[in-house]
């Protein structure tokens, strides 16, 4: 075993054993009736996208439980794929195109389409390979995309049935619509920022007498040109008279009546509004409640149209302050506000939405909702952390419908054709066809001229016209996601081949409902709602079992990561510097349940280092080990063989640390079962185990331990480390297989001994006590002290007398002493361990004034320190700004602190 490298470099085993694994089909999953089925479906990301820490954490994860279940025995399926991701990926191709002076239109749709394919096919796979080279073990013989010929089968089919029950509607409606990707957005493509802006108050004249004035008030005066009436609350004594008068529209001189709505708030502004029911989701109820007029002043692109007069073709917000301008002139801005208000802005390229009369397609929500509540009422699905399950109910409970059309070209086509002689026969325009679709649709009778289909017609079903057009709309991207977890599995089955029907059935009947979905929060109401609701609607099942949704990665000061506050740190450059165990270590290691990652570079170093030793520890064992020794059955040994203490305690922590971490990954509470790993290895198998044996390691029984509990060890760790984990078993006498292919450790209960635990943490606590005595006064290692103990109780007596040598030996002393009565010894130095008083003999070992005097400079140098940190923690902008994790870091470290200093003061009393 004298060949093993001294250093492990990552770069030299990574993307071999990934080439292996994946060579050996070591990833795929099929149907096995003899095991249990453990399968997850990936979030897909964007074919846009480029790994982030939030994928890499995601993934890590969603790894971590596949790699664990395979080695459980589970028939393991990681389902990967990409989502079309219309918006984006339309906006990077026209993006592309505009440097070459080219906009989709001079393309036309068709070959616009054709050029985004080609740009899917050239940069579409970037985050497949990114997710390889993080140990990703996903299935890669079923990548799915949204937008391939099969998936987009389930699309249509999903629509259609829809349509078919009287779910999907058309008709004209405010929505939310982005001037920039001039498109409508979901509510939940519209979240809302807080901005400051500004409330105007305008004079609107009476017909009757225009010296006198209405005085409304408006964050949006540029909408004021689509007004059609003024609203007053029926109870407001102040406009009781003037309900029904008539007022003239600065500007554009429209007369628009007053009206009486008891939705207006009495105390907003001056108690009269303002009414655009083309421009305002309220103004729209109370159009059609009172009959107004719609008028619509704005173009798609954010800009005035003919119907706004002289501002017609000005941008939306020049408008404004033209506007602003024009009534200041004329008299008629009384005043101006400053006013906070809350804006949606698009998901995408963040512009502020424009509440906008457009006609589309909906989804009516509430009838899919229900099941999905109920399902998570009856704990069908269950969320970590539990919290979650409360803010899902919230969503569900008050759901509106979806607008899923898109006026993209990139997505999948809306299903509706139309027949245009119908049309025109019918004695109505393309929109008022169109508009027989409406929400209040009950059965599946096609409106005159319109045709939901599978495919599109040869020719129309009423009169056999063959001219024939398709609706110009695409769905909502998400729209085909919320399918993925059995739209994945090639479902409808009755649309497939009959081989691929028959595989199908087969993978759904085993792999469906999935085990867990990982996710990010940001998503929950985008996706895993309706991928509830979906499953229950087309499958009649949920669509997986549990819910982990993970926190959000930001920088250490804890904000978000992007690009442009420069905060971003690239997974792929901590790969190619620390390797991707370390990354996806250290990522787990500080993820708490449903808590968001504070992240710096540095915290890699943890991983790294922990995968250094790991290879240290690996190479000092195999190099000392008989091979015939790793043949012996560990549970036949352990019954047989008198193992002394040591040995006893070792195997007892392994698998009391194992039946933690097992707990660990049953609770989804993956930073634990690492962080236990972390600790037994470093601190109990390195620190105290293998430095205890190290002068006899040839030692049969030593042999046997070290050897077993490294190689259960990294089956344990596999998972979370996959990569140095395959590298070291390969090096272990007689393996041959993947780690990938070996169980997880089975528990031995009997082996377990929490009595001996305890008393070793007893015996490793007084050499620890007695170790920093040591350091404090800077006692030399090879310098042997003589120690005084004073136990409190018998127990502890009997324990420490008995396993003296031990400590001898571990703490490097030249005698250990056990007191019968608790007096100090002369010129000795104190400290406590428990219920055991340690005493440090110091006299003709160092010289008491000189350590006096080193001690209290110390004093002074940390007295400065903590009050620094007190100072900090008093500082009220930083206990108002700096994020919790960083709080609670500075309290920890002023509580070591002060814990340090009472240690430090009282030696330098004991010096004297």
């Amino acid at each position: 075993m004298n060949t093993i490298p001294s250093r492990y470099n990552p770069k030299d085993t990574e993307d071999k054993w990934y080439a292996l694994w994946q060579g050996r089909g070591l990833f795929r999953a099929c149907p096995d009736k003899s095991k249990k089925p453990f399968s997850i479906v990936i979030p897909p990301p964007n074919v846009t996208g480029i790994l982030h820490m939030g994928h890499a954490l995601n993934n890590a994860i969603q790894d971590i439980l596949i790699r664990y279940h395979r080695m459980k025995g589970h028939e393991s399926l990681w389902m990967p794929g990409t989502d079309h991701a219309g918006i984006a990926t339309q906006n990077v191709v026209e993006k592309a195109m505009a440097k070459e002076g080219l906009r989709r239109n001079d393309l036309g749709r068709e070959k616009f389409i054709e050029r985004v394919w080609q740009w899917k096919e050239q940069y579409g796979s970037a985050i497949i390979k990114q997710l390889k080279k993080l140990g990703a073990s996903c299935d890669w013989q079923r990548v799915r995309f949204t937008m391939d010929a099969e998936y987009s089968k389930a699309v249509v089919e999903v629509f259609v049935r829809l349509f078919e029950k009287g779910l999907i509607y058309q008709g004209s409606y405010i929505i939310n619509w982005c001037p920039r990707c001039q498109t409508a957005l979901s509510d939940e493509e519209a979240p809302h920022h807080e901005l400051q802006g500004n409330l105007y108050y305008l004079k609107y004249p009476y017909k009757s007498d225009p010296s006198k004035f209405v005085v409304v008030a408006t964050t949006r005066p540029e909408t004021m040109l689509g007004d059609t009436a003024v609203a007053v609350n029926p109870k407001d004594k102040r406009y009781k008279k003037a309900i029904g008068e008539t007022l003239v529209l600065p500007l554009v001189n429209r007369e628009i009546p007053i009206i009486a709505d008891e939705m207006i708030d009495m105390k907003f502004g001056t108690g009269a509004v303002k009414v655009t029911p083309a421009h305002d989701p309220n103004d729209y109820l109370m159009g059609k409640k009172h009959r107004l007029e719609f008028v619509n002043v704005m173009s798609p692109n954010g800009k005035m149209n003919e119907q706004a007069g002289d501002y017609n073709g000005m941008d939306r917000f020049e408008a404004r302050q033209v506007i602003l301008e024009d009534l200041k002139e004329q008299g008629l801005l009384e005043k101006t506000e400053p006013h906070p208000l809350s804006a949606g802005h698009c998901y995408r390229c963040h512009t502020i939405i424009e509440p906008y009369l457009s006609k589309q397609w909906f989804v009516k929500m509430k009838p899919l909702a229900k099941p999905a509540i109920e399902a998570v009422k009856k704990g069908k699905i269950k969320f970590y952390p539990k919290r979650w399950t409360k803010v899902y109910l919230g969503w569900m409970e008050n759901i509106q419908d979806w607008c899923i059309s898109r006026q993209i070209w990139w997505g999948h086509r809306i299903p509706v054709y139309y027949c245009r002689k119908c049309l025109d026969s019918g004695n109505s325009q393309i929109s008022n066809a169109k508009s027989q679709i409406n929400s209040k649709l009950q059965n599946t009778k096609q409106a005159q001229g319109v045709i939901v289909s599978r495919a599109k017609p040869d020719k129309c079903p009423k009169c056999g016209s063959a001219d024939i057009y398709q609706d110009e709309d695409v769905l909502d991207t998400w729209f085909s996601s919320w399918l993925w977890p059995f739209a994945t599995f090639y479902w409808p089955p009755e649309a497939q081949s009959p081989e691929l029907r028959a595989r199908t059935e087969a993978d759904l009947k085993y792999f469906y409902p999935t085990s867990t979905l990982v996710t990010a929060p940001e998503i929950i109401f985008f996706w895993v709602a309706r991928m509830i609701m979906a499953g229950l609607e087309f499958m009649q099942e949920v669509p997986f079992k549990d819910v982990y949704i993970h926190g959000t990665v930001r920088d250490v000061e804890g904000k978000k990561m992007s690009k442009s506050l420069g905060n971003i740190i690239d997974p792929l450059e901590i790969i190619d510097e620390y390797g991707a165990d370390a990354l996806r270590f250290s990522l787990i290691s500080i993820t708490s349940q449903g808590q968001d990652v504070y992240l710096s570079k540095e915290r890699f170093e943890q991983g790294r280092n922990f995968a250094n030793k790991i290879w240290n520890a690996s190479r000092l064992i195999l190099m000392n080990l008989d091979p015939g020794q790793a043949r012996a059955d560990l549970c036949v040994f352990f019954k047989k063989e008198p193992l002394g203490v040591v040995n006893r305690w070792i195997l007892s922590r392994f698998y009391s640390t194992l039946k933690e971490v097992q707990r660990g990954f049953s609770e989804y509470r993956f930073n634990e079962a690492a962080n236990l790993l972390y600790s037994f290895f470093w601190h109990e198998f390195c620190d105290w185990y293998l430095e205890v044996i190290k002068a006899d390691i040839r030692n049969t029984h030593n042999q046997v331990v070290m050897y077993k509990v490294l190689e259960k060890f990294l089956r344990a760790l596999h998972p979370f480390m996959p990569f140095i984990t395959e590298e070291i078993w390969h090096l272990l006498p007689g393996a041959t297989d993947s780690i990938m292919c070996q169980s997880w450790p089975h528990i031995q209960e009997q082996v377990i001994d929490k009595k001996l635990e305890k008393e070793a943490e007893s015996l490793f606590s007084v050499v620890t006590q007695i170790r920093n005595l040591r350091a404090q006064i800077g006692i030399a290692l090879d310098k042997k002290v003589v120690v005084s103990v004073y136990p409190h109780t018998a127990s502890k007596k009997k324990l420490v007398e008995e396993y003296a040598s031990l400590v001898v030996n571990m703490a490097k002393l030249e005698a250990l002493h056990s007191l019968s009565r608790n007096k100090r010894p002369a010129r000795a130095i104190s400290s406590v361990a428990e219920d055991v008083d340690i005493y440090l003999h110091s006299e003709g070992i160092v010289d008491a004034d000189q350590e006096k005097e080193k001690l209290t400079l110390k004093i002074q140098e940390l007295h400065k320190l903590k009050q620094a940190k007190e100072a900090r923690l008093k500082n009220h902008d930083f206990m108002e700004r700096a994020p919790a994790g960083v709080v609670e870091k500075e309290k920890a470290g002023l509580d070591e602190l002060s814990g340090t200093l009472t240690r430090l003061e009282k030696m330098s009393k004991e010096l004297t």
